[in-house]
């Protein structure tokens, strides 16, 4: 559910973001286009991390959850996605993962105090500048969609009950609880 009334009934099987976005679903398709646009070429699962960073900042539940689901279906194990939820830097990642997670972090609560060394300390890792920007892009656009999300009210679907592990689920719980 949300806080604004929407042009879909409460029963449709519609997902709340979803439905949210029928008020202006032409924002939506534009940010689909933006959001493609900002990653295009970046690794999956380098996506999925900085997403899951980027959400854990933003204290967006939504976003936490469903990319963290796609952590578990498609690259990790549920106790992994679980330790990368709650401390990733103790979670057994990479170096680099670490450090890009980190800077994803960084981004969301201080964009402006981002330095030179933040930036060479990824190029250390072996980013590239295009890299680097990519990773700034696709944390610009959680920060647009995750802050529209709940903003509005918009509860992570209860779908998420069934489809994560009650514990994962905590972890990855960052603000609004799920729908009930």
């Amino acid at each position: 559910m949300t806080f604004l009334k929407t042009t879909e009934d409460a029963n449709s099987d519609l997902a709340n973001y979803a439905r949210l976005f029928t008020l202006r679903p032409n924002v939506y398709e534009a940010w689909q286009v933006l959001a493609a646009a900002a990653h295009e070429g970046m690794d999956e699962r380098r996506y999925e991390l900085v997403t899951l960073a980027a959400a854990r900042a933003l204290k967006s539940s939504y976003c936490g959850l469903a990319h963290g689901k796609t952590l578990r279906e498609k690259f990790y194990d549920t106790e992994t996605v679980q330790a990368i939820a709650v401390k990733h830097d103790e979670a057994g990642l990479d170096p680099a993962d670490i450090a890009i997670m980190d800077f994803a972090g960084k981004v969301v609560r201080n964009a402006p105090g981002i330095t030179q060394a933040d930036v060479n300390g990824l190029r250390e890792h072996g980013l590239s500048d295009d890299d680097i920007f990519q990773i700034i892009l696709t944390v610009g656009i959680r920060c647009f969609f995750s802050t529209v999300l709940d903003a509005a009210g918009a509860e992570p679907d209860a779908a998420y009950r069934d489809s994560i592990e009650p514990a994962l689920q905590q972890a990855l719980t960052f603000g609004r609880p799920i729908e009930r």
